[in-house]
């Protein structure tokens, strides 16, 4: 069972990360901005001019073989979360407490092709350590939008599910969301070449050092300047507008289809435990019949397995509602590169603002006239004009910060136009992901429950059988 839930979780992870650029027919928020990425450079090899390199420079060579742009690096190499494992330790504040590490098993995909099978690197990571990867790529790539982690905590769960995300189901099902994550990260043509990934997935140690050393909390944006930001844009882009609405919509109608989804599951089991009384009522009215009594006997074990199967169905679907989940969370994904353009959007507009000001104030001082109400104004009016002498050095002074602004309106349009060509180069992507994913999301979903009710069918198929013999 675990094989196969895997297989349905990351099936679209493993898939070409070369996307047709498609104009979506009934969205108007995903347009073609560029040409797909393609992936066909070798990896290169170590000659025997290398044979003298040092233990390090082997180390890098190899990271630059498996990081190198314009590829993934799900094609060079295999990456699964194999096991979770619970330990003992004490936390930042000294206080001690049990938690979760997950085994990263990784292994040249070359080696497996020529019929090899080494043993996999691997290293151990704590779910917070996933958490600064995934902080890391909002803050080093904003307009990609970044795969989400699967929840820390159990949400829309029906009530026989435990909650606690110390649970042995529960972890299981983080530990497949966590592999996901990797896979999802692996197989995008930018998040796979950074090479603290690659760190990530094959350096026990030191990891963490190298990504505080990049600086990227500095780099963060403030939640406060971006609703900011959200508030005073006044040029926003309608693309973005378009998306973060659809952002929203796709988070609400995902919650109520996992709600709804928890209600039935909650039903679904009342009703399946209920057959068991069958069971129980067949297994007591056969006692006290001769002839009856063994086909009411035979029917009564068919309702007690009927009722005993809810317990699998309802594992089952609990990862596929975990698939849907995953594009709850990809909601907020969506609307972190909504936001992130709105700041600098707000940026460019506060940059072009200044620089037409600097420049009003260039001509009115050029001129000798004050055409707003201002506080120049009124020291004209009470302290008289300004000299010759002066006029010229606060001009020389304006026309230096008129060129600083000039640069800094033409390197913000410049940044701005950049980000809006990645970002819908990526959005392409994930709408097409998306599609296919929930496609067969829902498609494999539906062929569940039209098994369920074959099984259902049958059950009474049997008991019909028994009861004819009777």
């Amino acid at each position: 069972m675990t094989g196969i839930r895997r297989k349905l979780l990351v099936v679209s992870a493993h898939a070409d990360s070369r996307t047709p650029f498609l104009v979506q027919s009934n969205e108007n928020i995903f347009v073609r901005m560029a040409e797909p990425v393609t992936g066909s450079e070798e990896i290169p090899a170590v000659t025997e001019n290398d044979a003298d390199a040092t233990s390090e420079e082997l180390e890098n060579n190899q990271t630059n073989a498996m990081v190198e742009e314009g590829t993934n690096l799900l094609r060079k190499m295999e990456i699964s979360v194999a096991e979770a494992e619970k330990r003992m330790g004490k936390n930042s504040v000294n206080i001690q407490e049990t938690y979760t590490v997950y085994l990263i098993e990784t292994r040249p995909i070359d080696a497996v092709a020529e019929g090899h099978n080494p043993a996999p690197d691997s290293v151990w990571r704590r779910y917070s350590e996933f958490e600064l990867l995934r902080n890391y790529f909002l803050v080093t790539f904003p307009f990609v939008v970044v795969p989400p982690l699967p929840e820390k905590r159990a949400e829309f769960v029906w009530h026989k599910l435990s909650a606690d995300n110390m649970d042995p189901d529960f972890v299981e099902r983080r530990r497949v969301g966590l592999e996901n994550f990797l896979l999802r990260v692996a197989s995008h043509s930018v998040l796979s070449n950074d090479k603290i990934f690659y760190q990530f997935l094959t350096e026990e140690n030191g990891w963490k050092e190298v990504v505080f050393d990049t600086g990227f909390q500095a780099k963060a944006d403030s939640r406060l300047k971006a609703l900011n930001a959200t508030f005073r844009v006044k040029s926003p882009d309608k693309r973005f507008v378009e998306l973060k609405h659809y952002s929203d919509e796709l988070q609400s109608i995902t919650s109520q289809l996992l709600r709804v989804r928890a209600r039935v599951a909650d039903r679904l089991y009342g009703v399946y435990k209920v057959h068991g009384n069958y069971g129980r009522v067949f297994s007591e009215w056969s006692a006290i019949e001769r002839e009856m009594g063994d086909g009411l006997q035979s029917a009564g074990h068919h309702m007690d397995a009927y009722a005993s199967s809810i317990d699998d169905i309802l594992e089952e679907e609990e990862h596929y509602a975990d698939q849907m989940k995953e594009y709850l969370f990809y909601a907020e994904a969506l609307r972190a590169v909504c936001r992130k353009h709105e700041l600098m959007q707000y940026e460019l507009e506060t940059a072009a603002l200044d620089l037409a000001s600097k420049k009003q104030q260039r001509e009115e001082l050029a001129t000798g006239t004050v055409r707003t109400f201002s506080f120049k104004g009124m020291t004209n009016k009470l302290f008289g004009q300004e000299t010759q002498e002066q006029r010229e050095a606060k001009l020389q002074v304006l026309e230096e910060q008129i060129i600083e602004g000039e640069e800094l309106v033409k390197e913000k349009t410049i940044e701005c136009d950049e980000f809006v060509k990645n970002a819908w180069v990526d959005m392409v992507r994930f709408k097409e992901q998306k599609d296919r994913d929930l496609k067969e999301a829902l498609i494999s979903y539906a062929i569940m429950q039209i098994s369920v009710c074959k099984k259902g069918i049958q059950m009474w198929a049997n008991a019909k059988e028994c009861f004819s013999k009777m």
